[in-house]
């Protein structure tokens, strides 16, 4: 009997360890908060690369945090013009300039952009059976959005990589397919 219990004694202790590590595991990556959407001034939000503008009253989630990084982390590539005057607005956070949209440069969600860490670092980003490496210029900030720093666009989901036109270029991805796209990246 005594065997017994320490067998079953060892094994609901394993569970629960179990499940405690799978419950930390599970909130690695919460939302933080929730900002509300406000109008844009008019002409005040950037529609280039459709981009979408913040809508009066709706709520948008926001993250501090984005999924772990792993030799094949899954995300979602997004469409942005790093040039003057594009749709990525201000210079780009890692250098404080514009970057050409024929260079393969990308802005990652704020928990991979990680304070800066990956800034001038390759990433390769892996799609529609092709890879490209790809430089690390900005960040899609997930914390913030719908105001004049952010061009009135909402915050970036927390799976982002928001790529130029020469990473979509070297994936041969179709021209009218641009714009979401399932991918996967790691560091280069």
């Amino acid at each position: 009997m005594k065997s017994f219990c320490s067998k079953t004694s060892f094994l609901l202790l394993a569970i629960l360890f179990s499940t405690n590590c799978l419950d930390i595991e599970a909130q690695q990556c919460q939302s933080s908060g929730r900002i509300r959407g406000r109008k844009p001034p008019p002409g005040q939000c950037n529609r280039d690369n459709d981009s979408d503008c913040c809508k009066q009253g709706h709520m948008y989630t926001t993250y501090k945090c984005s999924p772990q990084v792993s030799g094949q982390t899954k995300a979602y590539l997004t469409l942005n013009g790093f040039q003057k005057g594009g749709d990525g607005g201000a210079p780009c956070e890692c250098d404080n300039q514009y970057h050409s949209d024929d260079t393969p440069v990308v802005a990652l969600s704020t928990g991979w952009f990680n304070k800066k860490s990956r800034c001038l670092n390759n990433i390769t980003i892996s799609a529609n059976g092709r890879s490209v490496v790809a430089m690390v210029v900005d960040e899609c900030d997930s914390t913030m959005g719908c105001d004049s720093d952010h061009d009135y666009q909402p915050p970036c989901r927390n799976n982002i990589v928001d790529a130029s036109k020469a990473v979509w270029e070297a994936l041969g991805v179709p021209h009218d397919s641009w714009g979401g796209l399932d991918i996967t990246w790691s560091d280069a």
